[in-house]
């Protein structure tokens, strides 16, 4: 069961940073502590003349269809004999707000890792899968504006930069400005919620195909999607932001107003923070989830020209979020409202992004993280190893050996190579008389006698050294 966790700014950006390690110690474990949001409760009903117990496992009722408006249909819902109507969990944020409001949590920072599921086409090419992993952090609590939605941004440049993955941008607006932007252009209220959802697309197809679909599908007349389209090819930094409160139509609507108002204090903080750059107010963001009441970002990764023989990467967006200041009412008996502001990394995206330049290169990467793997030449020496290798795991030493009686040494260090471990430790009879222990390089295959009792502490200088 995934779990909550509180820490710090960095500590958030440094544990993204260990996506590069191997899925296996990267992605699956779930981090933190608080064991409250439990999404299956099991229920034992043993009756008289049964001799084992029955279990009914219930999960409890999501809210979810009203929060994903349009996506809803990327939901997997799933209906029992009762006529419940269940659902597996769509993302991280809800199931938070509603953690929030079941607690009475008014301030919280923290991070999650977990799986959600997307009833969705996979496409492999671009990273997208029905069950995946998000990483989240969220600040929830009362404070000033812009504050912690600068910080948030200020993560997610962490962690794109850590991670290496290449040149990125992050498209910001806001939803008042979109709501805005809809309302001075003539779209009826009503259809607020569907256009949205289209013009959540243009990060996909061209303006041309949403255009078509707003009209065509959804029934905007063709003038008020044009108007639109007048103001979704305007993207730049805070002097566009400045532009747009000059802006005759926009500047008359207060929901446009209060939005454009946010984003220059914003761009203020983010200039203090050093991340302008990498930050790009963009009018056609829209973020379709009708949970967002405030700022929405999203970033991307900037295509560059392929190198011979390399595949272009076309992923779409590899984090993202926004504000969300009404979720958490929508689960308090009373409506209390706890403003929150949150940013979701794509884990498989992230690692999709990777194993593809690592297969370009042809960079050999390492499948664990073993440091030492204890061998022997002979037979009849488990007990030598099993001895051996206990001390290097009380030494902190990251130690394995294969669970046989009797491998071949051939067999021993072919693993050793295959799977990246540096060094290997060698014991057999003559360095059981000699009381010594060979450490050979893995790279080098050169070979040193070690007097047994300065094992330890030689392994761990050259650990040291590398």
């Amino acid at each position: 069961m995934p779990r909550l966790g509180l820490l710090p700014r960095r500590a958030f950006a440094a544990l993204l940073s260990q996506l590069l390690r191997p899925p296996r110690t990267a992605c699956v474990r779930a981090l933190g502590g608080h064991s409250q949001i439990a999404e299956a409760m099991v229920t034992s009903q043993l009756k008289p003349h049964q001799e084992k117990p029955s279990f009914i496992i219930k999960t409890p009722r999501e809210v979810l269809m009203e929060k994903y408006n349009e996506q809803s249909g990327l939901i997997y819902d799933l209906e029992d004999q009762g006529g419940e109507l269940l659902s597996l969990r769509y993302d991280l944020t809800v199931p938070f707000a509603r953690y929030l409001a079941m607690n009475k949590l008014k301030k919280m920072k923290r991070y999650q890792v977990g799986k959600v599921w997307r009833r969705e086409s996979p496409t492999m090419v671009q990273g997208r899968y029905r069950e995946f992993y998000q990483c989240d952090f969220d600040i929830a609590g009362q404070f000033d504006p812009m504050i912690p939605d600068a910080e948030c941004l200020k993560i997610m440049c962490e962690i794109l930069s850590g991670l290496q993955l290449g040149d990125f941008l992050i498209k910001v607006n806001d939803r008042r400005i979109v709501d805005g932007v809809f309302a001075v252009c003539g779209v009826p209220e009503s259809k607020f919620h569907t256009i949205c959802a289209s013009m959540d697309k243009l990060d996909k197809i061209s303006w041309k195909g949403v255009r078509h679909e707003m009209v065509a599908q959804k029934g905007l007349a063709p003038e008020v999607a044009d108007r639109i389209g007048d103001y979704v090819q305007h993207h730049g930094g805070v002097s566009l932001v400045e532009q747009m409160l000059q802006d005759p139509r926009l500047s008359q609507n207060k929901q446009a107003l209060e939005g454009l108002e946010s984003l220059k204090l914003l761009f203020e903080y983010l200039t203090l923070f050093g991340i302008t750059e990498k930050i790009s107010f963009d009018l056609s963001l829209a973020r379709g989830l009708d949970y967002y009441t405030g700022v929405i970002y999203e970033a991307v990764l900037l295509q560059t020209p392929a190198q011979v023989g390399e595949e272009p990467f076309n992923v779409g967006s590899v984090a993202a979020g926004g504000r969300y200041d009404e979720l958490v009412a929508t689960f308090d008996p009373k409506g209390h409202k706890v403003p929150c502001v949150g940013l979701s990394i794509g884990v498989e995206r992230i690692f999709h992004i990777v194993e593809q330049r690592i297969k370009t290169s042809g960079e050999k990467v390492r499948t664990t993280e073993t440091q030492v793997f204890v061998a022997t030449p002979q037979k009849n020496f488990l007990r030598q190893r099993l001895k051996l290798i206990a001390e290097l795991w009380d030494a902190g030493i990251k130690a394995e050996m294969l669970y046989k009686n009797n491998p071949k040494l051939l067999t021993q260090l072919h693993y050793c190579e295959n799977t990246g471990i540096p060094w290997v430790v060698i014991i057999g009879e003559q360095e059981q008389k000699e009381g010594v222990i060979k450490l050979r390089s893995v790279a080098t295959r050169e070979e040193e006698a070690i007097k047994r009792e300065h094992l330890v502490a030689e392994i761990q200088k050259r650990l040291s050294q590398s």
